[in-house]
């Protein structure tokens, strides 16, 4: 064997070892184990999930192991979730956020869980608001489920009982206006 040989091998692998450096390195966070919703094979989850931030309210994406899943903050702050079965009607608060309609799970405070409401397949977002404030987290995570098109929207009162509309105007004349 000849001696060049040894060196040019030993600095191939040296520069493997230290190219694996950076994997070795942003797996020190661990990966969160979510599971996947039942519909996270959904066309509208792989459009939602391409389109989500690397950063919420200053926490970095983390590595989930399950389709249609995302986590921010170490540990773990913000969970989205995409593929639930879209909720009915619902007593919980409807609100919107960047045209949005979020349903709003306060049941188990400071961790909060927001639903998507009017969109299939539903969207969920799970927020300790101990460390990041529900807002801050759903207005990153709007933009991208904005990308599907509303089923139906949160009604408000004067929607169910006079004064509102239910329909979005289409801008189209309506015979009743004459």
């Amino acid at each position: 064997m000849s001696t060049r040989s040894r060196p040019a091998r030993a600095r191939r692998a040296s520069v493997a070892l230290i190219a694996s450096a950076p994997l070795v390195l942003a797996a020190c966070a661990g990966t969160v184990n979510l599971d996947a919703a039942p519909e996270s094979n959904a066309y509208g989850c792989a459009e939602i999930s391409v389109r989500l931030p690397d950063e919420i309210a200053g926490l970095d994406r983390r590595a989930t192991n399950a389709q249609a899943t995302a986590a921010w903050g170490d540990p773990a702050a913000v969970i989205y979730r995409c593929g639930l079965p879209a909720p009915g009607p619902s007593e919980l608060p409807c609100f919107t956020v960047d045209g949005v309609d979020w349903l709003l799970d306060e049941s188990d405070a400071p961790r909060y869980v927001f639903t998507t409401y009017g969109r299939e397949p539903a969207t969920e977002v799970i927020v300790d608001n101990d460390v990041v404030r529900g807002p801050d987290a759903l207005r990153p995570v709007s933009t991208a489920v904005a990308s599907t098109e509303p089923t139906t929207r949160c009604l408000a009162a004067t929607d169910v009982f006079g004064g509102g509309t239910v329909a979005p105007d289409d801008g189209a004349d309506d015979p009743a206006d004459e």
